[in-house]
């Protein structure tokens, strides 16, 4: 591990960081918790947003110093999408997966009656909402938790995959993470992508039913990311260095299966995430349940933190998002535009100092392949990483 004795001096020790009531929050707190940040020189002050808009403008603005952001987010806050624009950077991905498609129990049943067993995988629910659409004639609504997110990525992707339009058979609309419970219950939808712990509450209350997790759909996606600012990075880069260090330590501690526990019982603090553990437990522990009384199915990949090189951030990945950014705008950007914009954003040369420092291994290429592995495989001599297979029509 790191000699921070060894360490540039950092800029700014006190720092403002922001996250969302999310499961995959974990590295944040538990960084935190473990004493990470303090090993490094800072005083970090954890900073709970209600959604990702406010997250991002908080960002900008330099109210916080840096976020736990959705991993498109810095691409399009770069591009100057959805209402603002700063040149948004990051050095480090958070986690891996973490996301699950639910519906009401009212949608649920007639969806299971049409042969959508979310046991039977992803293809077949998608297939029977399709069914479903066309021989009703309904209207249905789900929600995602941003326009520019892995969540209204992997939505699409669903849907195209069971033949239905996401722009014309279905309606869209963003809510944050903690009031698709609320809609859903209260009927104003009829479904929502959005991460844990929020699928596991809707189905332990009796609300909701999974439909599809977010690794079947893409497995092992890049879901949250550390942005920080281009201009707060140049102007601290010694405190983001340290940051990054900090996060780093924290996402290998939870790469271990027997650490899940005690993050389960953290995040449920008041001062975290305050609630139930039972709420938690499932996505952290890898033993998920699709519906209420439903036997949990193991799934020991629904978090990454830590294993298949999760905190790279890959610029095949940045290339795939930004195609989905401009085909939720209408718009077709060049290759030379999409690389331009990747490069800036997904700033890979920051995280290969972090592990430099750090002593652990990390990829020498920036790219890597999509949708060619259904196991763990070797991109190079000792760098492993996970099956990457996606849902696709």
């Amino acid at each position: 591990m790191s000699d921070v004795k060894r360490l540039p001096p950092a800029e700014k020790r006190e720092l403002e960081l922001g996250f969302l009531r999310l499961t995959d929050s974990a590295p944040l707190i538990m960084a935190q918790e473990l004493g990470y940040y303090e090993k490094y020189g800072l005083d970090i002050q954890l900073h709970e947003e209600v959604s990702w808009a406010n997250l991002r403008d908080k960002l900008v603005a330099g109210v916080l110093d840096a976020a736990q952001m959705l991993a498109p987010l810095p691409i399009a806050t770069t591009l100057g999408v959805g209402g603002i624009r700063a040149d948004v950077i990051t050095g480090l991905s958070l986690s891996l997966n973490g996301n699950a498609i639910t519906v009401s129990q009212a949608l649920a049943g007639p969806l299971a009656e049409l042969g959508g067993n979310p046991l039977n995988g992803a293809r077949a629910t998608a297939a029977a909402l399709a069914q479903y659409l066309r021989q009703t004639g309904n209207q249905i609504t789900l929600a995602s938790a941003h326009t520019f997110s892995c969540h209204t990525l992997q939505l699409r992707q669903w849907l195209r995959a069971g033949g239905i339009d996401p722009d014309r058979d279905v309606r869209i609309i963003i809510l944050p993470p903690q009031q698709m419970v609320d809609s859903l219950a209260r009927g104003i939808i009829d479904g929502f992508c959005v991460g844990e712990p929020w699928n596991t509450m809707a189905v332990q209350y009796g609300i909701g039913v999974v439909q599809a997790t977010g690794y079947e759909i893409w497995n092992n996606s890049v879901e949250k990311v550390l942005g920080v600012t281009e201009s707060w990075h140049q102007n601290h880069p010694a405190s983001h260095l340290r940051l990054r260090l900090a996060l780093m330590e924290a996402c290998t501690w939870l790469s271990h299966p027997f650490n899940r526990e005690q993050t389960v019982s953290v995040l449920a603090d008041p001062a975290y995430l305050d609630l139930p553990e039972e709420v938690l437990r499932p996505s952290i522990t890898g033993q998920f349940a699709f519906s209420k009384g439903g036997t949990p199915q193991d799934m020991p990949h629904f978090h990454v933190f830590g294993r298949f090189q999760a905190g790279f951030p890959w610029r095949s990945d940045g290339i795939h998002m930004a195609q989905h950014i401009g085909e939720s705008l209408g718009k077709h950007f060049s290759d030379d535009e999409i690389k331009s914009l990747v490069q800036r954003t997904m700033r890979t040369d920051l995280y290969r100092e972090a592990a430099r420092h750090l002593d652990i291994a990390s990829p020498n290429q920036d790219y890597k392949p999509l949708n060619r592995h259904a196991e763990a495989w070797e991109i190079e001599p000792g760098i492993e990483l996970g099956p990457d297979l996606m849902l696709t029509p």
